[in-house]
């Protein structure tokens, strides 16, 4: 499966069309975002960005959140940790040890999803994933 790397370009346009100005601070942000791999939290982006302010840094993640260009997580020990959509509808695994984040999409969780959807009363109108595991990177180098 391929998976399409969202550009700084796409970034800035999303934020654009939600009728924000795309500031220094704002292109720094976003070509930061862009060279991300995995999972990330906003402490993390901070520590990155010296120059950039935090209420820059969490406003910017909740109007990217709202665009639906990036997925909150909510890890194990409940801290937040953003990844950027990659696929339209899709579900995460995230690495318990590391945080590591990676999306995946299977065609029988939506057959599931399509047979809960006659089993409960009512319209189901979306559905979450997240499979915690270890990945293969801390399964070959154990924590000491």
């Amino acid at each position: 499966m391929t998976t399409t790397r969202i550009s700084s370009t796409d970034l800035i346009a999303t934020l654009e069309d939600r009728g924000c100005r795309i500031t220094s601070p704002r292109r720094d942000f976003i070509a930061l975002l862009e060279r991300k791999e995995g999972g990330f939290s906003a402490e993390e982006l901070c520590s990155e960005l010296p120059g950039v302010g935090r209420a820059t840094i969490y406003r910017t993640l909740k109007l990217l959140l709202e665009a639906g260009v990036l997925c909150k997580l909510a890890m194990p020990d409940g801290a937040p940790k953003y990844t950027l959509a990659r696929f339209d509808h899709h579900h995460h695994a995230v690495c318990v040890q590391c945080g590591l984040v990676t999306d995946f999409r299977d065609s029988t969780i939506e057959r599931l999803m399509r047979a809960v959807g006659s089993e409960v009363p009512g319209k189901v109108v979306g559905h979450r994933l997240e499979v915690y595991m270890t990945c293969q990177g801390c399964l070959v180098s154990p924590a000491d």
